[in-house]
């Protein structure tokens, strides 16, 4: 939905070609923020629903006006920081941050001259040499939600088993991928109603990391039970989540994990690392279990009491459900960035 430049405040760009969880954090929030904020998007992967601009109408309208513009990765960054310091434009700029590590001191240098720094996390927060504001990541809960029935939705899926086990995300190392094939090539032959499913982007790059992990499926004889489906169409995302009865979040280090919280709106039990958010979504042996990074046997050892009895599922992906509904609907998120939109709108420049 193209929308003239005159009529924003705020511009949120996504200037990556590749879809990623930041693209994904974006795609999910606009079409709210679109309902209290005169914001638009402008780069790649924008749905029809979201306004839109392109990057010439915001270079030629950037004099008319103070506006907002919301990076949340390095490059646009630079970019806002093109924009203000060199083209002399009137930008507020705004760094959204999830890393929980210490940023280079590139990154460092640019985000002391955000005029305003979001944090996903306290986590995060700790890891910045400035003042931020904390606003977790929330869920849409009516994009994400749970079946009626999850047995059903499994079997409607046509896979084999009556349960399914999902871990969802980009397939590489740093996501843990190979740690969750490992634990199914362990534990599946001795739960034949279970079934599990990768869903991802499987990265040139990554290659020979993606064909180390089909064949050890293969190698097990387990190419019909565990399944890695590669990248699938966004509006599908949300139908794989509520068809799994148990998530995986095996990652080595996140920034924050939405997976986790978008598993839990779909009414799954969640086992997770110790890592990003999910110390503070999961409530350890009642939504879910929490494991150390990068433990192959505490994962096997977390998963499988629920492939020994499904019922934890249902108990735990219920107690999961009530906790996002309660504390991590996106609407939250929504009026906090809301809040500093407007704050940033009436002061004037930070000084640096």
């Amino acid at each position: 939905m193209q929308v003239d430049i005159r009529q924003i405040d705020v511009i949120a760009p996504n200037l990556h070609r590749r879809y990623s969880g930041v693209t994904s954090t974006v795609m999910a929030l606009l079409p709210h923020q679109a309902k209290v904020a005169r914001i638009a998007a402008v780069g790649a992967h924008i749905p029809d629903c979201v306004p839109k601009v392109r990057m010439r109408d915001v270079i030629w309208g950037g004099w008319q006006k103070p506006r907002v513009w919301h990076a949340r990765r390095n490059d646009e960054m630079i970019v806002g920081l093109l924009l203000k310091f060199v083209l002399r434009q009137p930008w507020k700029l705004l760094f959204t941050s999830a890393a929980q590590r210490r940023h280079s001191a590139f990154t460092r240098w640019m985000m002391r001259r955000m005029d305003a720094i979001i944090a996903t996390s306290e986590m995060a927060a700790s890891y910045l040499e400035r003042e931020s504001v904390v606003i977790e990541h929330g869920v849409d809960l009516r994009r994400f939600q749970p079946p009626e029935d999850k047995e059903r939705a499994w079997k409607e899926s046509g896979l084999p088993g009556r349960y399914g086990i999902g871990a969802f995300g980009r397939v590489r190392a740093q996501k843990g991928s190979d740690l969750f094939v490992d634990a199914m090539i362990a534990l599946l032959p001795k739960y034949p109603e279970w079934t599990a499913v990768m869903t991802g982007l499987e990265a040139i790059e990554e290659a020979a990391f993606v064909s180390d992990l089909k064949k050890r499926i293969a190698d097990a004889g387990l190419s019909e039970r565990i399944l890695m489906l590669g990248e699938v169409p966004r509006e599908e995302v949300p139908l794989w989540f509520r068809r799994v009865s148990l998530y995986v979040a095996p990652m080595r280090w996140e920034g924050f994990g939405l997976t986790t919280l978008e598993a839990m709106a779909s009414g799954a039990a969640v086992v997770a690392t110790r890592t990003g958010a999910s110390p503070r979504i999961v409530r350890d042996g009642q939504t879910g279990d929490l494991i150390p990074a990068d433990d192959g046997q505490a994962l096997q050892s977390a998963i499988e009491p629920y492939l020994a009895d499904p019922s934890m599922c249902h108990e735990r992906g219920r107690k999961g459900l009530d906790t996002a509904r309660q504390h991590h609907d996106i609407q939250l998120e929504v009026a906090g960035i809301q809040n500093v939109y407007e704050r940033l709108m009436f002061e004037k420049d930070c000084q640096k």
